[in-house]
């Protein structure tokens, strides 16, 4: 009865309009007014979202964003996208190529899929129309590549992770995303490679040694914010919320040195870092209760028992989330999505031997996928709206890209190895 009236109101609240947030918590209050009485039941919602967000780890991402914005504004996005040119620009379909690689290490460092998105596809966008790229195209690649910087560290989405398992390994879950989002970039540099040879897209001329290492020279700044901030994780040197603070300053010194930015741009960047955090943080509260209150009514063990029920072969049980959370994440952002979910499926999964950090990464890549669809991609919207086409028009050139990340996400499901073999040599 209750999963019911979870799940239909949240639905119907979601169909009608109502901010994801706004449906998570109303969705949970009246859930549990069909336990308790009315007092009881608003009380508990507000407690369990106030607890929900008293987390140290929490904190990381706050600074994270911060450090995201300053690097938007910084100069750092100009500088990859030139390194990146130097690489593989001279490759079938060069600026397509250009587009990934920089938003693999632009959302790397950036661990913003948005950001990434709107930094990558102004600065390029223009580029490649001039060059002969339809508009459609360039916004599918910077839709699809952008998503990356989901798994590959530091990540907020991973955070967020682990303070849903209860515990895993931030250093452990950095440590894993990164063959898993290397993996997807390489897909997807393949998969564009053959649609812009097909179309007969220009290839860029190739640049001599001297050109990439001036190139990396200038963007070895920026790179090595990942070194600062993985290495002194999994080194032990600091925690992950105090890495995101270093991070900050690091971004802030390099934007000072780059003179991108200037004191009078920082009360507009910290503002804009308020709006994204205020967004995140209330999504993360609302969705912390709504997990407390499927717990309350014992959801995630009847959904085990459900699950294991169809059968006790891991294969069709994993093949069965990935096919539920390619469908929330359709509909659902991935912040409620991994504080809801994770708590349902993480207790299936390590019945059947999956550790918690490789099911993390497949979670994550999984809900990477929805951030390209509609109605709730956000980065679809920032993709068509920074290359000024529309979501109609993208769709064809999506799909081939779509087909190559979830090629990646079976590969990742099915061979543990690419999750756990790099936090497997650091002993974590």
């Amino acid at each position: 009865m209750e999963i019911l009236i979870l799940v239909l109101s949240f639905l119907i609240l979601l169909a009608i309009g109502v901010p994801i947030a706004w449906s998570i918590g109303i969705s949970s209050i009246l859930t549990m007014l069909v336990s308790i009485p009315a007092l009881p039941a608003f009380t508990t919602v507000a407690q369990r979202m106030a607890t929900g967000l008293d987390s140290f780890a929490l904190l990381a991402i706050p600074f994270f964003i911060l450090a995201g914005q300053i690097m938007n504004r910084g100069g750092i996005a100009r500088r990859l996208i030139a390194f990146a040119k130097s690489l593989v620009g001279s490759l079938p379909g060069g600026l397509a190529h250009v587009n990934i690689v920089a938003a693999m290490l632009f959302g790397a460092i950036s661990g913003s899929a948005v950001a990434a998105a709107s930094a990558i596809g102004s600065a390029l966008g223009k580029t490649m129309e001039d060059e002969g790229y339809s508009r459609e195209f360039s916004a599918a690649v910077n839709i699809t590549s952008s998503t990356t910087g989901m798994t590959i560290p530091p990540s907020n989405i991973l955070i967020v992770y682990s303070l849903a398992s209860g515990g895993a390994s931030i250093a452990a879950l950095f440590l894993a995303g990164y063959i898993p989002g290397i993996l997807t970039g390489l897909f997807l540099m393949a998969v564009a490679g053959i649609y812009a040879k097909r179309k007969g897209y220009p290839t860029g001329e190739r640049v001599k040694i001297s050109e990439v290492f001036k190139t990396f020279i200038g963007a070895f700044p920026s790179l090595l914010l990942l070194v600062v901030v993985i290495g002194g994780i999994v080194a032990g040197i600091f925690t992950a919320t105090e890495a995101s603070a270093v991070a900050v300053l690091y971004c802030l010194i390099l934007a000072f040195i780059y003179k991108e930015i200037s004191f009078k741009n920082i009360s507009e960047i910290f503002l804009g870092s308020v709006g994204t955090t205020a967004i995140v943080m209330i999504l993360i509260a609302t969705s912390m209760s709504m997990s407390w209150i499927m717990a309350y009514e014992n959801i995630p063990q009847d959904i085990t028992a459900l699950l294991l029920g169809i059968s006790d072969n891991k294969i069709i049980i994993l093949l069965i989330i990935n096919l539920t959370l390619l469908f929330v994440g359709i509909f659902m952002d991935m912040t409620p999505a991994v504080l809801i979910f994770t708590p349902i499926f993480l207790p299936v999964v390590q019945q059947l031997g999956i550790d918690p950090v490789h099911f993390g990464i497949i979670m994550v890549l999984n809900l990477s996928i929805g951030l390209c669809t509609p109605p709730v991609g956000s980065v679809l919207f920032v993709g068509v709206s920074v290359a000024g086409t529309s979501i109609q028009k993208v769709v064809r050139p999506l799909l081939p890209l779509f087909i190559a990340m979830l090629v990646a996400l079976l590969l990742v499901t099915f061979i543990p190895e690419l999750s756990m073999w790099l936090p497997g040599v650091f002993g974590l």
